[in-house]
């Protein structure tokens, strides 16, 4: 079911609620002041903890068990998909905003298929950055300015799917679907222009294991070949440049 979004509407104005905690997850220092400045401005949210990289977050959510965490995707290390589908995949009860300067579609899609609560560009308005959090924390979805249940997001991501796959998809695996952690390590390799013989020698497994691989990849990115799955990782900063050296 979708739901109304502005405070006014959802009873957020006003709305005596228990305190909020939030850990920010950034390597950009002058982001991470920038929403820190925003939510300290609010009384119903506290900055429990601040991280640069995915790595920590597990520990950091496990420490200060935060109601929300917002997370970038383009993090050094561990991006934002991998470390959501982990926080997940512990069940640890935190609310995942992912924050991404790749805003569109497709991202959007493997962003709810990773576990993520809401998804923002990085320039959106600081209120409504509020009102997404707060959302969240009553266990709610947010798609753009659309506010869903569960059954309400199942629905949308449905629809979403259909909208954008091309027809040369094979029916028998599903579009958008997360990728495995050793999927999405095969990726970051793929994205550094080594071939499936390099990568099997570097990760210990036989070469048809990462062709197995490489084709769980392609179906799930929705791509023709490997090359368009490397620039689909870097474009969507699932890896970054500078992380693409051998």
């Amino acid at each position: 079911m979708a739901l109304c979004y502005t405070r006014a509407d959802c009873g957020l104005a006003g709305e005596l609620m228990e305190t909020i905690g939030v850990i920010i997850v950034d390597d950009h220092p002058l982001f991470r002041e920038g929403v820190r400045n925003v939510l300290d401005g609010e009384q119903d949210i506290q900055v429990l903890a601040e991280a640069t990289s995915g790595e920590q977050v597990l520990s950091l959510v496990r420490e200060h068990r935060p109601k929300v965490a917002l997370i970038d995707i383009n993090l050094p290390g561990l991006n934002g998909m991998q470390v959501t589908r982990r926080l997940i995949g512990e069940r640890l009860g935190t609310g995942v905003v992912l924050l991404t300067a790749y805003d569109d579609v497709e991202q959007v899609l493997h962003a709810f298929r990773a576990g993520a609560s809401a998804y923002c560009s990085k320039d959106v308005e600081p209120g409504k950055l509020v009102d997404v959090i707060r959302h969240v924390a009553r266990g709610f979805y947010v798609v753009g300015d659309q506010v869903f249940d569960r059954d309400g997001l199942d629905e949308w991501l449905e629809r979403g799917v259909e909208t954008v796959r091309r027809p040369h998809l094979d029916g028998d695996v599903e579009a958008y679907t997360p990728l495995s952690p050793r999927e999405m390590e095969i990726l970051q390799y793929v994205t550094r222009g080594m071939s499936n013989k390099e990568i099997a020698s570097r990760l210990g497994i036989s070469h048809q294991t990462v062709k197995n691989h490489m084709t769980s990849i392609l179906h799930k990115l929705d791509v023709e070949d490997r090359t368009q799955a490397a620039v689909y990782a870097l474009r969507h900063g699932w890896v970054r440049l500078q992380d693409t050296r051998k």
